[in-house]
């Protein structure tokens, strides 16, 4: 849609109706946008990438703002709009649990089958990924190593957008196929996630099916 500077744009917070957060509101020519994701100054192609697959493919009116030290992206919302936006992030929510477990099952295939040290190696070339693409509340050193050790359907997963969970699965089906040697590991997805409750399963298996991993993970 636009790619805007700062003065072009006024930025304000406001109070989420029903979660206890503060969400960013970014308001432009009477329009207001809520903050989907944010890059570093260096991340400028991954910036521009993700803009126009939410605007071209997706259909999403979207602005991709332009910063000296960083680039952001935020799509277009009615402000009565912020409170029944749970549903979305519910499901969001779900497909972030199911990407954990699978985060988890692969690394416990790999120190089952390959030993520790190989297990150590894949912990850390994860956990760049995490740095490189700033995954919110998991993007320090220490991140990794917090989801391999929660229980994601027990206590409150990282608040991720779709994108993250997508660069999350491309990346692991990638290490993972580098480590085995093939691809074996990644299906029957529905084994390693046994203990979602059923309807969650199947929500992340169809969205799974319709979303571009469907090649790398069935």
């Amino acid at each position: 849609m636009f790619i805007l500077k700062r003065q072009d744009v006024e930025i304000s917070t406001i109070q989420h109706p029903k979660r206890d957060q503060q969400v960013p509101i970014l308001h432009y020519q009477g329009q207001t946008f809520r903050l989907i994701s944010v890059f570093k100054a260096s991340q400028e192609e991954e910036a521009k990438a993700l803009w126009r697959d939410l605007t071209d493919n997706k259909g999403k009116a979207c602005v991709l703002l332009e910063e000296p030290e960083r680039f952001s992206v935020w799509g277009k919302i009615r402000l009565d709009q912020l409170g029944s936006d749970t549903g979305s992030h519910s499901k969001i929510g779900i497909f972030t649990q199911a990407s954990i477990l699978l985060l988890q099952a692969v690394y416990m295939d790999i120190e089952d089958f390959l030993g520790a040290r190989q297990a150590a190696l894949f912990q850390k070339e994860m956990g760049a990924t995490l740095q490189q693409w700033q995954f919110p509340q998991v993007s320090s050193p220490e991140g990794i190593k917090y989801l391999l050790e929660i229980d994601p359907l027990s206590v409150p997963v990282p608040n991720w957008q779709e994108h993250h969970v997508i660069t999350l699965l491309q990346d692991l089906h990638r290490l993972g196929k580098a480590y085995f040697g093939n691809t074996n590991f990644a299906h029957p997805v529905a084994d390693k996630l046994q203990d979602m409750p059923e309807g969650e399963r199947s929500l992340f298996i169809s969205w799974l099916n319709q979303s571009p991993l469907s090649k790398l993970w069935h």
